[in-house]
């Protein structure tokens, strides 16, 4: 995640609560596909808290994914975060809600995206970025 998103999305996970785990991996590198990361998955009901992959099973749990850009939303992160939600089905979560956090909204594309159940947009106030900076770095 670069400087910008991260805080976005800290400050959407300070918002939800739950377990955070950053750069999620959903699929592993092989001979024949890359590596796929999400920017973040929250466990709903979870100890509030920033986890490693490693520490957490989504098994029979809700979850939200995020995928954050700081721009205007584009339809490059709602093919990521309508993708995402697909490949997080392989490890079984009961429900899963993904979110397109931006920091800018576009009134044609988020209705088109908003129509599949469990797809969200999801704006961050620019006031945010710096407090959840800030916040993130006290909690690691």
């Amino acid at each position: 995640m670069s400087k910008l998103e991260t805080p976005m999305t800290r400050w959407y996970w300070q918002q939800v609560g739950g377990t955070l785990v950053e750069e999620f991996c959903a699929v592993r590198r092989s001979r024949t596909c890359g590596t796929r990361l999400l920017d973040g998955v929250i466990i709903k009901g979870e100890e509030h808290r920033i986890a490693r992959q490693s520490e957490v099973s989504v098994e029979g749990k809700e979850i939200v994914i995020i995928q954050a850009k700081a721009n205007r939303l584009g339809m490059y992160l709602l093919g990521q975060a309508f993708f995402s939600a697909q490949l997080m089905q392989r490890f079984h979560p009961r429900s899963i809600e993904s979110v397109a956090l931006v920091a800018v909204d576009d009134d044609v594309l988020r209705p088109l995206f908003e129509q599949y159940p469990g797809m969200r947009v999801v704006v961050c106030p620019k006031e945010a970025l710096v407090d959840a900076n800030r916040d993130g770095r006290d909690k690691l």
